[in-house]
């Protein structure tokens, strides 16, 4: 007779009207594995080393594990559960009956929420009033992620020189491929989690050198060379690990951002002939499928008629020590993996000659002396690299030299903003120190914070950057670029906001639930964590898989729901939402709240109970101050009274309260 789940639930329970609530109590005995099962049986490929396992194996498992110790203990005396239970078995999808005690809690969060919204909108609609000034021809342009922590750098850069433009798009730039860097052995997917490539993008050069620490290695696994190394290497360690406390520097024991390609190393991007396939996969693109993408991108963010002689693809990872959860602080865009690949990718499409050929056929005209180059930004670290620096023209190169100046003093102004986060950072030291006490916290082992992540995101807004140029929004906003002018009817429009609530909405629930109940929806303090084959974590010897994220990354965050603002005529973007069902539930449940912002007369339109209703903001009045690096020394006492956000505008700053 075949073993099934009913045959072995009639073994332990005996009414089947207590399976449910039996196999409910087994699983959350122990918290997070069937969760994990259940997603690996529908995305084996999540495993490096895919294994054919179920939910339906897992619960067996469990089962036939438990009559075992029964009949270990026990004997063959004991009898089914259900006989001798005298209470009604539990409808566990029944539903929650509405409280007074619901709706307190339900209004509580909406006025929280609203709190702060309204001073965004207030503030937003300030800048909107004033006049901004067209950069006719920009010095240089940057194309960043749209991750909220690239939001402070972007209006560095812009101070720095006001004459520079940067815009924002999804940071694995539009390319989606598989990876496979030289040496590797692993296909690395380098695009949306939900997107599944066909593409796939090889690194050639010579194999990377790989520094090992001197312990690490496979010779201590034996009996006499491991008594060996055990007492050479751990002296050896421990003073290592001593000297870490007070001069931490990048070692291979490191998760560097940077070492995941090459600097010197070539990708192979487009197609050879004949096409080559491995894995099922075309190694590289042709030029019209390249020529689709870089289109793609290039109008999703209004960047169509005017060129800057350098146009920089600021890909971004983080650098981090001995942090079980440092992947959840590269780029989501990219399967939560650094995205500097991407951006040398995009580069070499956007400077192929018959790609831009094809670009002037859809009226993307870009000038022979305008050059792409990639770049990575470490989040942690606040270092930047560049790409491909020698296939500069001689005139490219020195303006890229003098560039490069200005993307350093941007840094060192975004590195003083985070300080003010950071207990161990005095925000009034000069800005040399604080650059590099932020390099130094983020490969230090006793760090437990070396940056904040995503904390304290809670905006999207999808339109142009002068709409928005002026104000300070503390690093809570992710900024797509967005021009409703080419796109009178919302067709790019589509392409555009239907990855962001997936995307950014659920980096913004993950952080919501995790701050909400930490001990429930999140990971604990992730100083005790043990990582647990590769695809999780759990708190020491405890073996429950922890979702979420752990106190030391939610710390400063307010569980706020998204609120996503789109500059677009609010009918547009209620038929634009309305042609997708997944994205539409989104708004429709309200998981992430949507604004639209009217373009001419710079009105909000609430989108609520499927419709767009005019939503007028209640703050009157936003203060300002003159100097901002005065403003972020004293942010802490500011916030203290109340004084929680601000707004730039080149010298000018205004105060969000």
């Amino acid at each position: 007779e075949e073993t099934t789940i009913t045959s072995l639930l009639k073994i332990l329970v005996g009414s089947d009207n207590y399976y449910e609530e039996y196999l409910f109590d087994q699983q959350f005995a122990h918290h997070g594995w069937s969760g994990m099962v259940a997603v690996v049986e529908d995305e084996p490929h999540t495993l490096l080393y895919s294994k054919k396992i179920s939910l339906r194996d897992l619960i067996l498992l469990e089962l036939l594990l438990e009559i075992d110790q029964l009949d270990s203990v026990l004997g063959k005396s004991w009898k089914p559960l259900s006989p001798s239970l005298n209470v009604a078995p539990i409808d566990l999808f029944s539903d929650i009956e509405p409280s007074e005690l619901n709706d307190v809690l339900k209004y509580w969060q909406l006025a929280f929420e609203w709190s702060y919204y309204d001073q965004v909108l207030s503030g937003l609609y300030v800048v909107t009033q004033k006049p901004t000034v067209a950069i006719t021809q920009p010095s240089f342009q940057a194309v960043f992620c749209i991750d909220e922590r690239e939001c402070s750098l972007r209006r560095h850069i812009e101070s720095v020189d006001m004459s520079a433009e940067t815009f924002g798009s999804p940071g694995f730039f539009g390319v989606e491929f598989y990876f496979l860097p030289t040496g590797g052995k692993f296909l690395e997917k380098l695009c949306p989690a939900p997107v599944t490539p066909k593409y796939l993008i090889k690194e050639y050069g010579d194999e990377p050198i790989h520094e090992k620490e001197l312990f690490h290695t496979k010779k201590s696994l034996t009996i006499f060379s491991g008594l060996f190394y055990s007492m050479l290497g751990g002296f050896i360690a421990g003073f290592k690990l001593f000297m870490n406390l007070f001069k931490p520097q990048m070692s291979p024991a490191i998760s560097n951002a940077f070492a995941h390609m090459g600097e010197q190393t070539t990708l192979a991007v487009e197609i050879n002939d004949p096409v080559q396939i491995e894995n099922g996969l075309q190694v590289g693109f042709s030029v019209e499928e390249m020529a689709t993408r870089v289109q793609s991108v290039l109008q999703s963010i209004g960047m169509i008629d005017t060129f800057a002689p350098l146009v920089y693809l600021v890909a971004h990872g983080s650098s981090s020590a001995n942090n079980p959860h440092h992947g959840a602080h590269d780029c989501g865009a990219c399967s939560g993996r650094p995205g500097a690949v991407n951006a040398r990718v995009f580069a070499h499409m956007a400077n192929h000659v018959q790609v831009r050929q094809i670009l002037k056929t859809k009226n993307i005209h870009i000038p022979e002396t305008t050059q792409f180059i990639g770049a990575m930004h470490d989040t942690a670290s606040d270092v930047i690299g560049f790409y491909d620096e020698d296939l500069l023209s001689q005139e490219n190169l020195q303006f890229h030299l003098e560039h490069k100046q200005k993307f350093e003093m941007a840094l060192d102004l975004n590195a003083k903003e985070r300080s003010r986060r950071f207990a161990s950072i005095d925000t009034k030291n000069d800005l040399a120190k604080i650059r590099s006490a932020i390099k130094a916290r983020s490969v230090s082992y006793f760090e437990p914070r070396p940056e904040l992540g995503h904390g304290t995101n809670a905006l999207c807004f999808v339109g142009k950057r002068s709409s928005i140029k002026g104000l300070f929004l503390d690093r809570r906003a992710f900024m797509n670029s967005y021009d409703y002018a080419i796109d009178p009817n919302g067709e790019i429009l589509l392409n555009v906001i239907k990855p962001l609530p997936t995307v950014c909405g659920g980096i913004n629930l993950e952080y919501y639930f995790s701050r909400v109940d930490n001990q429930k929806f999140g990971a604990g303090t992730k100083l005790p964590h043990n990582v647990m084959g590769l695809i999780g974590v759990a708190n020491s010897s405890d073996g429950d898989l922890r979702p979420g994220l752990p106190l030391q990354m939610i710390e400063v965050h307010d569980p706020v729901r998204l609120l996503m603002i789109v500059e677009h005529f609010p009918e547009v973007v209620l038929n634009t939402i309305s042609q997708n069902k997944d994205l539409f539930e989104w708004f429709e449940k309200e998981w992430v709240h949507l604004v639209a912002m009217h373009p001419i007369t710079k009105e909000f339109y609430y989108f609520r109970k499927n419709k767009f209703e005019r939503y007028t903001p209640q703050q009157v009045a936003i203060p300002t101050i003159d100097d901002f690096q005065t403003f972020v020394e004293n942010a802490l006492e500011m916030e203290t009274n109340h004084i929680l956000h601000a707004t730039q505008e080149n010298l000018s700053v205004h105060l969000l309260k």
